[in-house]
């Protein structure tokens, strides 16, 4: 007998249960909030929904119009209408219900362009979220920045890459002060520096408050032909009184230490958080990126300019650790190019935090950036001077020895790495063991 009333109980919790969640799986999705972000390349439309639902999206012609219906779905207290329209892709907004259980969301567009949605789980603080992008018609280079010029073949090309953005706010002040509007700020201003020095040319991975997911930045820095790869963040912390810049690279194997590592994952979840197809979010830990000697110089070359850079920054504000970290950071991956990411300070702290916020002080920041820049190009023999030769000058040869870099032998003889260079016509810094060398006189 009692075994049967317990399967009774069990049997009747179960159908409870059932109920509930059938209740649940029942009631309208409210859409909670509307956003709009604008990027050179699309228009991205997200939907906060307090729970899943299922929709669907089709295109409709003359006059161009992109249809999102989605099913058991109503709007809460955010407007539609209040969105910064019209924007580059979409020209205005309508929603109606085509059937009592269905509302619909009409965007009508400017031109013809390829439409991308996909729902997005819960995650750190995140709501449910359908994300609809709209990918305009490639036109050129949408992505160059529209403060720089374009590069001609002997400029040195440094991709400033501004973090987070868009729906990935990044780290947030005390006072409301968002990581994404410091990064953007300072980028620019690093953009406008680099531009102004002679043999120089700066490229932005983002232009506005729209996000770029992490790959993408990496890919846009290579079509930009770059040398080097500057990724610019602010850090946090749940103790309010930490401060100090950091320079973090990339590792060959294992973090450097739990600090970079905690770090390094923080940075590389910004996909998911920014929003990107989960299909198209990549492991982080990139097998066998390290492989050869490229790879090998421009992790010898990153560590330089991550020195150079803290020397710079420690001029203007107090650093946090006195020497390179290293972590498996996505945005640092490509072998040809040197590549660092700096966290200017603690947002977190709010003295820090009413500094980041002042332009005076985030101009500061981009010089000190620039300065380690030029420091290191200059180190590098990137930034070729003409300069006259003696006629009498006498020439040596150099075998390349295990251990060798250009910067060491240039050390060594005292002999810009500028004219190694030129003499031996090399186009990279890359050097090989029983290398010959010939070394201009250093009085020449």
């Amino acid at each position: 007998m009692r075994s049967m009333t317990g399967k009774f109980l069990l049997l009747a919790m179960t159908a409870l249960w059932l109920m509930a969640a059938g209740m649940r799986s029942g009631e309208a999705a409210t859409i909670d909030d509307v956003r709009l972000w604008t990027a050179p390349d699309h228009s991205r439309l997200v939907f906060d929904l307090d729970h899943s639902i299922s929709y669907d999206l089709f295109r409709l012609h003359n006059p161009e119009r992109i249809v999102v219906d989605m099913r058991r779905t109503r709007l809460g207290t955010k407007s539609i209408d209040s969105l910064p329209l019209p924007d580059p892709v979409i020209q205005d907004i309508r929603h109606g219900a085509p059937s009592p259980d269905v509302l619909r969301v009409v965007v009508d567009v400017k031109e013809k362009v390829q439409p991308r949605s996909f729902l997005l789980k819960p995650m750190q603080g995140k709501p449910y979220r359908l994300v609809v992008d709209l990918l305009r018609p490639e036109k050129g280079d949408r992505n160059q920045s529209p403060i720089t010029a374009q590069s001609t073949s002997h400029e040195v090309v440094i991709a400033v890459d501004a973090g987070h953005g868009g729906e990935d706010p990044g780290a947030t002040g005390p006072h409301g002060l968002q990581e994404k509007v410091v990064t953007l700020a300072v980028a620019k201003a690093l953009a406008r520096d680099i531009d102004a020095h002679p043999g120089m040319h700066a490229f932005l991975t983002r232009t506005g408050d729209y996000y770029v997911p992490l790959e993408e930045r990496v890919r846009l820095a290579v079509r930009a032909h770059a040398d080097l790869f500057i990724s610019i963040h602010a850090n946090s912390s749940r103790d309010h009184y930490v401060k100090g810049a950091s320079v973090y690279m990339l590792s060959e194997k294992k973090a450097s230490d739990k600090v970079a590592q905690i770090l390094a994952d923080k940075e590389n979840a910004a996909d998911a958080i920014g929003g990107v197809m989960p299909q198209e979010v990549q492991d982080p830990v990139v097998n066998e990126i390290l492989v050869d000697l490229k790879k090998r110089e421009s992790l010898n070359s990153a560590q330089i300019l991550a020195k150079d850079i803290l020397h710079d920054l420690g001029k203007i504000e107090p650093i946090k650790y006195p020497k390179a970290k290293s972590a498996r950071f996505v945005v640092l991956t490509e072998p040809r190019m040197p590549s660092v990411l700096v966290e200017l300070d603690f947002i977190s702290n709010p003295r820090r935090e009413r500094l980041l916020r002042e332009t005076r002080y985030r101009k500061k920041l981009a010089r000190a950036l620039s300065q380690a820049s030029l420091t290191f190009l200059k180190q590098e023999g990137r930034l070729v001077v003409a300069k006259r030769k003696s006629p009498r000058a006498a020439n040596r040869t150099y075998v390349v020895k295990p251990g060798d870099n250009l910067w060491k032998i240039s050390k060594r003889y005292d002999v810009p790495v500028a004219d190694i260079r030129q003499t031996n016509h090399l186009d990279s810094s890359q050097l090989f063991v029983g290398q010959q060398l010939t070394l201009p006189d250093s009085n020449s």
